[in-house]
């Protein structure tokens, strides 16, 4: 007979994902165990093992779910009826908001996606793709002709905005709402004073 899915799954699912990330952000996925993991949770090593197979499996279930929900987030964003300079705002404006309490999550895929299968970075290299193909669209707008035959360029322009976002989030992670929306406002100025002169 099937087992059951407890009401709770998904909960103690998510607090599983939250804790180890803390983990893995902190001790390094190679070096952290699974021992390490249960005392995080709070649970017995037993239970980690009836939601997951393993780490291997814990690392993809965060960077999956992570950057999943990260790239519905930024991609959806709504945008339409604003100008090319007010798209670039918003969109940097909210990506930074975004990463705001997922410290962990963000060191752990800056750490840890090289640990995952190549099927599985395919998949999570994917959703990065999106997100930087969204921003590139947004900055080649504001740019105009002058990124229009030079991708180089383009691509240069729009990885120095997520380089300027993830800085921040490095040297910065206790930063407020507001103080987030003000770096923000200065990495899209910065980027369209820039596009002028590219």
């Amino acid at each position: 007979m099937a087992r059951t899915i407890a009401k709770d799954h998904d909960e103690k699912r998510g607090q599983i994902l939250k804790s180890a990330a803390r983990v893995f952000a902190r001790e390094g996925f190679d070096r952290a165990s699974m021992s390490q993991l249960a005392k995080e949770c709070g649970i017995s090593k037993a239970n980690i093992y009836h939601y997951y197979g393993g780490k291997d499996a814990i690392l993809y279930d965060i960077l999956e779910t992570y950057l999943r929900e990260l790239r519905d987030l930024i991609c959806g964003i709504e945008i339409a009826g604003l100008d090319p300079a007010e798209r670039l705002h918003r969109v940097v404006e909210e990506i930074l908001l975004a990463y705001q309490g997922v410290d962990d999550e963000h060191r752990v895929q800056s750490s840890g996606l090289a640990a995952l299968p190549p099927e599985q970075q395919k998949i999570l290299r994917g959703y990065q793709r999106d997100m930087v193909e969204f921003v590139s669209g947004i900055i080649a707008e504001n740019a105009g002709a002058r990124v229009e035959n030079d991708p180089a360029k383009l691509r240069a322009a729009t990885m120095s905005v997520f380089g300027m976002l993830n800085w921040y989030y490095m040297w910065n992670t206790g930063a407020g709402t507001q103080a987030r929306r003000d770096y923000a406002r200065l990495v899209s100025n910065l980027t369209l004073g820039g596009l002028q002169r590219i």
